[in-house]
């Protein structure tokens, strides 16, 4: 069961550490934090909790047949997640991270998936509470269907109090979303365009999807 922290809009910019750890705290409690990233506000949970990444789901009205992409803090967690990773996919994490790039990769077993989304979003309060907690399940902080948020407002505006810490950081860049790139071999497929053009991405071969 989750403890009852009632809603906290904490600003950033006022006070790094202590809106960072306010978060953290509600991550380990099971709870739903609001998060700025590169590119769009993200609404997060503990990647390695079923039950919170459940409630991240149903606070954007979302079926668990669409699993939330995971954060991490820095490439050497992507071997913690990743199975037989790829040299592409080591490539591309090389070249575009942090940064506005999602890579698709097979999962290991322990994760109960066969493949795992995996990004370092380029935003350092991101990263910071990323450190603080470990890997974060994050969507983009609204209700599904609806647009993705680009400040704290517009975040809490769709999810209220389904979340516990709302993290105001000012405006994020805009509305585009990271480019999410199959690399579960060396034969990469994009799968969603966003803000990395394709033209980039493509001096690394990739036969788009």
């Amino acid at each position: 069961m989750c403890e009852d922290w009632g809603v906290q809009v904490l600003d950033v910019r006022a006070d790094p550490p202590g809106a960072v750890l306010a978060a953290a705290m509600a991550v380990r409690a099971g709870d739903c934090v609001v998060l700025p990233t590169d590119t769009v506000y993200g609404i997060g949970a503990d990647a390695l909790c079923p039950a919170a990444v459940a409630r991240l789901l149903e606070a954007k009205r979302r079926g668990a047949d669409m699993p939330p992409p995971v954060l991490i803090a820095d490439t050497q967690l992507l071997d913690v997640l990743a199975d037989d990773l790829s040299q592409a996919a080591r490539v591309l994490a090389d070249e575009f991270w942090p940064g506005a790039l999602t890579l698709v990769v097979k999962a290991r077993p322990a994760l109960g998936m066969d493949t795992v989304a995996v990004r370092i979003p380029d935003n350092e309060t991101a990263r910071a509470l990323l450190r603080a907690t470990g890997p974060l399940a994050v969507s983009s902080a609204n209700v599904s269907g609806r647009p993705p948020a680009t400040d704290a407002a517009a975040a809490s505006e769709q999810l209220g109090e389904a979340v516990a810490v709302y993290l105001d950081d000012g405006p994020t860049p805009g509305e585009t979303p990271s480019t999410i790139v199959d690399a579960t071999d060396d034969r990469l497929r994009i799968l969603r365009q966003g803000a990395i053009p394709a033209e980039a991405i493509s001096r690394f071969a990739v036969a788009d999807g």
